[in-house]
């Protein structure tokens, strides 16, 4: 059997440059990449130069849409992550889905849709509101569709959460910490929501959603003080009042267009959810990562720890 068309929106963010290498070390070869971020586009296609990539913005653009006509299978994994905008997650992730469901429509391909745990968060921001009517218009959309719920994802690429922070803690000779520090959090390896999309792609479950979250619960202060000792960073962690944290992040979007950290994210940070743990090990039969193991992973890598997308 020839292998399936592939077509994977959101392609040189988190999930999108994690799950390319390990499409094509499966055997997937027929792998159509669309993105907007022309940067981390272009790093997408320098890694993969035998797959098909495609710079375009789904909302507005219409270069794109005889590409993902003969679909077999559709991976959704573009949205607005961070930002103050709220035009840019209306268009980024709300317009973009929409536009993509029709070109969609007809084929009627197998579609893997990346939610987000947020959905059934009590968090209410831009992100939030975005990934609800997100989800809603790909389950109304008539398409074949798996809903799949991460938690905090983390691994290679990552620009905006784990990998900003590590970042930012090796450069600097402090690490501020909000308030003391206990969030609870479930983060979730990205490399192991790969193994679950492969898993959806061959198993082709249809009209269900999966909240998909991280096995081991740790608090933030822990977590980062894990980074901390994966990447041999010297930063002292120092604790700073939650109101005078939220002060210095509103001082700072005020300043900054796309701020990699905002006070809706903080707020989000410190609402205390604890999400579903269903038995996705066994439902997709993937072999979850340690969440040691997988920091190891993330960081250490020799080739794809080296390389920083651009926000």
């Amino acid at each position: 059997m020839p292998s399936p068309k592939i077509v994977l929106t959101g392609a040189a963010g988190l999930v999108g440059q994690n799950l390319v290498p390990r499409l094509k070390a499966r055997g997937y070869d027929r792998i159509v990449a669309i993105d907007k971020h022309p940067a981390n586009t272009a790093t997408l296609r320098r890694l993969h130069p035998d797959i098909t990539v495609i710079a375009a913005d789904l909302a507005t653009s219409n270069d794109w849409q005889s590409a993902v006509a003969d679909a077999d299978v559709a991976i959704i994994a573009h949205a607005q992550i961070g930002g103050l905008d709220p035009a840019a997650f209306a268009a980024n992730t709300v317009a973009a889905t929409r536009r993509l469901v029709e070109a969609l429509r007809p084929r009627a391909p197998t579609v893997v849709h990346i939610s987000s745990s947020v959905v059934n968060s009590a968090a209410d921001d831009l992100y939030t509101q975005s990934k609800e009517e997100q989800e809603q218009l790909m389950l109304a959309s008539g398409l074949p569709v798996v809903v799949l719920r991460p938690t905090l994802m983390f691994g290679w690429f990552d620009r905006k959460h784990l990998g900003w922070l590590a970042r930012f803690m090796q450069r600097t000779p402090v690490f501020p910490i909000p308030g003391r520090g206990r969030y609870l959090r479930q983060p979730l390896y990205v490399g192991d929501v790969c193994d679950i999309i492969m898993a959806c792609i061959e198993r082709r479950p249809q009209q269900q959603a999966y909240n998909i979250t991280g096995l081991e619960r740790i608090d933030y202060i822990d977590l980062i003080r894990a980074i901390k000792a994966v990447t041999h960073a010297r930063a002292a962690l120092v604790p700073i009042p939650y109101g005078l944290f939220w002060l210095l992040l509103y001082g700072y979007g005020r300043v900054r267009d796309d701020p990699p950290f905002t006070t809706q994210q903080l707020e989000a940070l410190a609402t205390p959810d604890i999400f579903e743990v269903i038995d996705w090990p066994g439902i997709f039969g993937v072999r979850p990562t340690p969440f040691r193991a997988a920091l190891e992973q993330t960081f250490n890598d020799p080739v794809y720890s080296k390389i920083v997308l651009e926000f």
